[in-house]
């Protein structure tokens, strides 16, 4: 009787190793699709090229095979990107989810035209824009992104300037659309900006238009 038992167990284990060899065979010939649809949500044509491009030189295998901290630092080399999410629809289409930066203002740097965006990084620029503020200077993009959010925060109207001036000292002088230039301290950009809002205001102002705030507890003014 045990031997007839063990027979049956020897059996059943042959079995299963025959069972599992032919599945192992058949995992290690199969194939899983290769990517074949990429859907990118967000940016114009020629910028989704440049990302269908960074996927298909990569060549992953298939979408179970992709390296996410790859794309991630290929994709943020593209200064116009300001953030991104990557989702995977099995079994082959790759979604790639892009929200672009806001531009901000825009300079020029080594002989080139330059957007700033609000991600803190520079696109290079074929051409100018008039609706957008120039700067000036050897700009710090770091302090341009302080200084815009001082003007925020202040009941002065960043739209209104044409021109900005950035000096080392890390002071800003502006030019506004409707002519005034005004000459801010290093480190009370919202309380100048504030000010000059309120005085611009009064009719004896008018006439009023270089306004020099860089002297503490003063005010410059210089009239047509």
């Amino acid at each position: 009787m045990h031997l007839l038992i063990s027979k049956k167990i020897i059996i059943y284990l042959l079995l299963f190793c025959f069972l599992v060899s032919i599945n192992n065979i058949s995992l290690v010939n199969f194939n899983f699709p290769k990517i074949n649809k990429i859907e990118i949500i967000g940016l114009n044509l020629d910028e989704r090229k440049k990302i269908e491009s960074i996927i298909n030189d990569a060549n992953f295998k298939n979408i179970f095979h992709i390296d996410k901290q790859y794309l991630k630092k290929k994709i943020d080399s593209i200064n116009i990107i300001e953030h991104f999410e990557i989702f995977k629809n099995y079994p082959s289409t790759l979604r790639i989810f892009i929200k672009e930066t806001k531009i901000l203002a825009q300079t020029k740097k080594n002989g080139s035209n330059y957007f700033i965006g609000s991600n803190g990084k520079l696109i290079l620029n074929d051409f100018s824009s008039s609706s957008l503020p120039f700067v000036f200077g050897d700009l710090n993009v770091e302090e341009f992104l302080n200084f815009k959010n001082e003007v925020d925060k202040s009941n002065f109207d960043f739209k209104k300037i044409i021109k900005l001036y950035y000096f080392k000292s890390k002071r800003w002088d502006i030019e506004t659309s409707e002519g005034y230039f005004i000459k801010l301290s290093r480190n009370d950009v919202k309380k100048d900006l504030n000010l000059f809002v309120r005085l611009s205001n009064e009719d004896k102002f008018k006439n009023e238009i270089v306004i020099d705030f860089r002297q503490k507890d003063q005010i410059i003014l210089d009239g047509k």
